[in-house]
């Protein structure tokens, strides 16, 4: 049964990535349509097709590429490369004004941006879940020898600005500490926190993880994570844990007496504590409990230390949050417009080759339609998607919308159409190096997906049967 949902759940991501497609290509369709161009060719995906159709002169195809969608419009920039030659050449075809070449060119971009309100008022409705990482800036573990603990930094302070920039979350784009961190262009950062109801500055100095050249250069980190709750997610079987007695959703919230801000911290106590029993108090159904658990050697992996036998919830508490549709729209928009600033930053650590394409949108989806609340997770990012869509389909690059625009623009201010091959040349290399770009990414994605299905598949913990 198992194959049947995650069949089910791949054809979930699949339709959803079509129809985002499909809807940006509709728009450019029905300005076709509207301004009277020839039309040609309907294609989502990219490639030689493995599907196709004509009906009324129009040939509908599903290429084999999972990266795009265009429609074949021999009246516009002909992109041969993508498009095939064109049945019939545009010099026989009536003339169409740089207007209409605008519409149809924006049209796109517009219906994408439609799709994304009409998700967002959808979110707002049903809502979306939020982690505690998204509605907190209290630092919840600082890891042992890292920069933030180095800097003075401790676990309970709330980060109020990050050179001299306010968060009012975790995670995530924008306001966000994580963000604040990576697209810093200091050599040092400026912490600003409160702690015990004083304001308190600190200067700390980020590092990079090693990486190999295979891999993405790693992003700017100070080794902190946010306040969540240690919630634990699963309790191995035979385990000191299981035999105890605990479950999966129980919330771990003190350790001998101290709080937990983060599941780390309990790790950490038992790395250190290995050969006594460690008092646990346990939040469950509303009720405290009190535990004593002594670590306990696994037999399998055989170079593991003693370990409780805990899985964490590495979420930790989420709640339905409720925002506003044009409020989510101008979030994404945002977030695209920093990230660009960041990209083409000379300062900026954050490159090109940070940013994902279909094959990490593909596998985010998988990932979110696997999810608790999937659905939710699904709507909310397929609005930073379309805007995403929308946004960078306007660069004025030939071979995307942007660029057509920009060509209408000319040939109306020159008042003559473009030279034909000149253009043609343009667009055919436009599109080989767009292609080639994509192509950069997908390798860095497969990479880093391989990579994670690697660590999701590391030995199992398995511990020896006994009385429970």
């Amino acid at each position: 049964m198992m194959v049947f949902h995650y069949i089910f759940i791949g054809l979930e991501v699949v339709l959803l990535f079509n129809l985002l497609i499909g809807v940006h290509e509709l728009g450019h369709f029905l300005a076709a349509k509207w301004r009277g161009l020839k039309i040609e060719r309907f294609a989502i995906w990219f490639g030689k097709p493995i599907w196709k159709t004509n009906v009324g002169g129009i040939e509908y195809a599903l290429g084999w590429i999972p990266a795009g969608g265009y429609v074949a419009l021999p009246q516009m920039a002909a992109m041969d490369i993508i498009e095939g030659k064109a049945d019939l050449p545009a010099e026989k075809l009536p003339n169409v004004s740089g207007l209409d070449k605008i519409i149809v060119a924006a049209a796109g971009p517009l219906f994408s941006f439609l799709l994304a309100l009409f998700f967002a008022f959808i979110v707002m409705i049903v809502g979306r879940p939020v982690s505690e990482a998204d509605t907190t800036t209290t630092i919840g573990y600082v890891i042992k020898g890292g920069p933030a603990a180095r800097a003075g930094l401790q676990a309970g302070d709330r980060i109020l600005s990050i050179d001299g920039q306010p968060v009012t979350k975790f995670g995530g784009m924008g306001d966000s500490v994580m963000w604040r961190i990576v697209s810093s262009e200091n050599p040092q950062l400026n912490v600003k926190v409160e702690r015990d109801g004083q304001i308190k500055d600190y200067l700390v100095t980020p590092t990079n993880e090693p990486t190999t050249v295979w891999e993405r250069k790693s992003l700017r980190e100070i080794d902190v994570y946010p306040a969540e709750s240690a919630l634990i997610g699963e309790v191995f079987s035979n385990s000191p844990a299981d035999r105890a007695g605990l479950k999966a959703g129980d919330e771990i919230t003190k350790v001998d007496g101290r709080p937990i801000f983060y599941f780390g911290a309990v790790n950490d106590y038992v790395e250190t504590h290995t050969n006594q029993s460690i008092p646990l108090t346990i939040e469950r159904d509303g009720k405290s409990l009190a535990y004593s658990i002594r670590p306990e050697k696994p037999l399998a992996p055989t170079n593991s230390p003693p370990l409780l036998g805990i899985i964490w919830n590495g979420t930790g508490k989420t709640s339905i949050s409720h925002p506003g549709a044009l409020e989510q729209v101008d979030a994404s928009l945002n977030a695209v417009f920093e990230t660009i600033g960041a990209v083409i930053s000379p300062k900026s650590q954050i490159k090109a080759q940070d940013l994902s394409g279909a094959v990490m949108i593909l596998s985010i989806y998988y990932r979110l339609f696997s999810a608790p609340h999937g659905w939710q997770l699904v709507l909310w990012f397929s609005v930073v998607l379309n805007v995403n869509l929308a946004l960078l389909n306007l660069l004025p690059i030939p071979v995307l919308d942007g660029g057509h625009i920009l060509l209408a623009i000319i040939e109306s201010v020159r008042r003559k159409p473009n030279n034909a091959r000149v253009l043609n040349a343009i667009q055919n290399a436009c599109a080989v190096l767009v292609i080639g770009f994509m192509l950069y990414i997908a390798f860095f994605d497969t990479g880093d997906l391989i990579r994670n299905s690697r660590a999701d598949h590391e030995q199992p913990v398995v511990f020896a049967p006994g009385a429970k």
